[in-house]
């Protein structure tokens, strides 16, 4: 029988499926996207202070969520929580009708990087997974009181990032040092500006949800196909979320090893451009919202290259009242959180008894 998780702790020794629905598939990759190219043009960003700063967008968590959170500790290690934004307004109208729910956080990600920061963990959070929301600040005064079995992707819409934040962390028992996130259009041109991500896909993927057709092969992906790739779902694996999960992970590895090998700091344009369009593109928590801050926390990501990354769907199992939805394994998600909280590798154990990475959609892109 599916379980529910809490898990709360400290870090120790130390101070799906879903029904179809055209407005949703924005994508948590994307903040990683700019979070890599960021920190390839770290160094570059210093020369343009004044205009790159003016174009981040920063939210104070820490004011919205006060002295009710995990422990904040300090043991070399690094949390960060990374959404992407599935607003329809402005830019994002061409992916869907906006219905007046407001953005959700489609697919979240938890980055743990370690201590020293050479590898990472990098924990996906299925949107339809139900959670236990916490209580979280709205509007002007006002506060939604969550409850049993709310989506966990409802905690942005109803609350915006400090609610997202305030849910993972009431899950996890793990602060979240920082936050990071990007919507479609940015991830496009994030995409465009790198001069396209190269991968293989194993069979063709044909999906008119996502506006995706490719060949069986090697292709360069520009923005568009990308930002198809990374939403398509109705015609990979089961036709869910836990499938399209692992072809966002692959593309992420992809993107990755992209901008570590295009010789970025060769190409002076090409630097400016992606910065300016990074620094555009993402919201950061208040910490990391200045190129200073973000310059320090981007090149403390340089070492990573995608065989550094050990990348997981948070555990989980059908519904037993709605296959539509997902339900966290209580004693298998423990687990993971306990090594995140110790800095230590995530257990197969972890993941042996999950519904998530398991889907034939991870076999379709490298």
């Amino acid at each position: 029988m599916s379980q529910d998780s809490t898990g709360r702790g400290r870090r120790a020794g130390h101070s799906s499926r879903r029904r179809p629905a055209k407005r949703r598939g924005a994508l948590a990759v994307v903040a990683w996207s700019a979070a890599g190219v960021i920190l390839l043009g770290g160094a570059g960003l210093g020369y343009f202070y004044v205009k790159f700063n003016g174009n981040l967008k920063t939210v104070d968590i820490d004011q919205v969520l006060g002295a009710d959170r995990p422990q904040n500790v300090n043991n070399g290690s690094m949390d960060i929580l990374v959404l992407g934004s599935d607003s329809r307004g402005g830019a994002n109208a061409e992916y869907g009708h906006d219905d007046g729910a407001g953005a959700r956080a489609d697919t979240a990600m938890i980055i743990h990087l370690y201590e020293g920061h050479q590898t990472a963990s990098v924990i996906s959070i299925p949107r339809d997974t139900l959670v236990t929301r916490p209580a979280c600040a709205v509007g002007k005064g006002g506060t939604d009181p969550g409850g049993p079995r709310r989506m966990f992707n409802e905690s942005y819409t109803i609350g915006g990032a400090a609610c997202a934040v305030k849910t993972v962390e009431t899950m996890s028992g793990i602060r979240m040092d920082h936050y990071m996130e990007v919507d479609f259009t940015g991830f496009k041109k994030i995409v465009d500006n790198l001069g396209g991500v190269e991968v293989t896909t194993t069979k063709p993927i044909k999906d008119p949800g996502s506006h995706l057709d490719l060949q069986a092969g090697t292709h360069r992906l520009d923005g568009e196909q990308a930002l198809g790739l990374v939403r398509t779902r109705k015609s990979i694996g089961d036709g869910g979320d836990l499938g399209r999960i692992q072809l966002q992970q692959a593309f992420m590895k992809a993107l990755i090893k992209q901008v570590k090998g295009i010789g970025v700091f060769d190409n002076p344009k090409r630097l400016l451009d992606l910065a300016d369009t990074a620094t555009k593109s993402i919201t950061t928590d208040k910490a990391l919202g200045d190129v200073k801050s973000l310059t320090g926390f981007a090149q403390g990501l340089q070492g990573i290259d995608p065989h550094d990354l050990q990348m997981i769907t948070l555990p989980v199992v059908p519904d037993t009242r709605d296959i539509n939805r997902v339900v966290p394994l209580t004693k298998e998600s423990v687990l993971v959180w306990d090594a995140l909280r110790a800095d230590r590798p995530i257990p197969a154990e972890a993941t042996a008894n999950s519904a998530g990475d398991k889907s034939a959609a991870g076999a379709i892109v490298r």
